[in-house]
């Protein structure tokens, strides 16, 4: 029996970048591959690219500049990018790194086999088309051993809102949903194979409309749904947008146990202006009476978003805007960022916002956010909260899991492990975590 081949995956970005990945190795499973954990020994090397920080391409070079000596030394070893920066940027890809043997788009990777056979021909195999064959349909889950007690599950790509800051549009397509019983089929098997928490992804995951018979489902009717899975004991989701919050999701919130007290919503700035140009398609005031009636169906749900600071345009009155959102809503977690072109977008062709001024602000802003985390983080000295334990901790005896608001929580000498669900008194609040012990 030949003796297998072996993978390296490294992973960028986002959540549905690990999920990808770990179908990719699935799907390179069915061509004698295993996954290893160090590139020096692996018979191919696949980097999943993400597009959406600042120079994402120059990493992506740089990373494949490391691997020109052991390429050297392994005429034999396979190199690949996968992801958005191979979809954005294939063609360049081949043409600035000779060392590269092919390059599969995020809509294509179901044809990796075909493609990794190609290269083993000798062949430079390039593919970033959009297919019309479902990819989830081609790949088939293949059986594994028990896994960890949480998963990511993929069931909605792409995104038609096209704000004037995004590459994903152009990147993953336009908006698609899996079907819903491709949905609870893969949910099952998670579960069987010892998942207990599932955070349902998609770039407007809230946008979620997919096929059953008798008609679309939405994404509250398929997360009702899945709360009835035996062994699925919480459900999250993420990314959403704020049109796409509709009443039903809203409602879920407060009627669906499973479906976990947090939710990410970004909303990039306070300023009505900005927004404008931006694209959002929404105001500051809708956005703060969405979160007014989120928090009237479930008053205890953390609140997370995302903040581009510094938009080509944003005057200090902009940015004032922005901070006054943050004080409103006051947010758990976020995600801040100074404003980066895309090639390609429309806000590419603008004029920059001065970036020492970007820079100040942002840390303004970051500031703020910090404060009102610590402050949460803090009001949950003495609280019970439940705990799904996902790994040990760094200190011996200790365990690490989240809570039901995704906070990081470690309980010392506690006799659980790892997959166990259970309820933590917190004790104390650190700057990124919180400490408990078992009721």
């Amino acid at each position: 029996m030949a003796e297998p081949k072996k993978l390296f995956i490294k992973t960028y970005g986002c959540q549905m970048n690990v999920y990808d990945s770990e179908r990719m190795a699935e799907a390179m499973g069915g061509a004698g591959y295993v996954e290893t954990a160090s590139a020096d020994d692996a018979d191919m090397i696949l980097l999943n690219t993400c597009h959406i920080r600042e120079k994402a391409a120059e990493k992506v070079y740089s990373e494949l500049g490391r691997f020109k000596e052991l390429k050297a030394a392994r005429p034999d070893l396979k190199i690949g990018v996968a992801g958005c920066v191979a979809q954005a940027e294939g063609e360049e890809i081949m043409r600035r790194q000779p060392l590269v043997d092919l390059v599969v788009g995020p809509q294509s990777y179901h044809r990796l086999p075909e493609l990794e056979a190609r290269a083993r021909g000798g062949e430079k195999a390039l593919d970033t088309e959009f297919p019309e064959e479902d990819k989830f349909t081609r790949l088939k889950r293949r059986p594994q051993a028990k896994r960890g007690p949480t998963a990511f599950l993929t069931v909605q790509e792409g995104c038609d809102k096209f704000c004037a800051f995004c590459v994903v549009p152009y990147t993953r397509g336009a908006e698609v949903s899996r079907p819903v019983a491709q949905v609870l089929g893969e949910a099952r098997d998670l579960v069987e194979r010892g998942v207990r928490e599932i955070t349902l992804l998609g770039q407007n995951v809230n946008a979620y409309h997919g096929a059953a018979e008798g008609g679309d489902w939405s994404l509250a009717r398929l997360i009702r749904e899945l709360a009835g899975i035996d062994g699925l004991e919480r459900i999250r989701f993420t990314t959403s947008h704020p049109n796409d919050m509709d009443d039903d999701l809203i409602a879920a919130h407060g009627d669906c146990a499973k479906l976990m007290p947090y939710l990410h919503l970004p909303v990039q700035s306070g300023s009505d202006r900005v927004l404008k140009a931006m694209n959002r398609k929404h105001t500051a005031e809708k956005y703060l009476r969405l979160i007014e009636r989120i928090r009237a169906a479930r008053p205890d749900i953390l609140m997370s978003g995302d903040f581009i600071v510094g938009f080509p345009g944003e005057t200090e009155a902009d940015f004032a805007d922005t901070m006054a959102l943050v004080e409103a809503v006051r947010y758990g977690q976020c995600y801040s960022f100074k404003y980066s072109a895309r090639p390609g977008t429309p806000a590419a062709e603008r004029a920059l916002v001065d970036a020492d001024v970007a820079s100040e602000r942002l840390a303004r802003l970051q500031a703020l956010l910090t404060r009102q985390q610590r402050e949460i983080q803090d009001e949950m000295v003495g609280c019970e909260v439940g705990v799904l334990f996902e790994r040990k901790g760094r200190m011996p005896g200790q365990m690490a899991g989240k809570s039901d608001h995704l906070h990081a929580v470690y309980v010392e000498g506690a006799n659980v492990a790892v997959g166990d669900l259970a309820r933590v008194r917190i004790t104390a609040s650190g700057p990124n975590s919180l400490a408990g012990e078992l009721v």
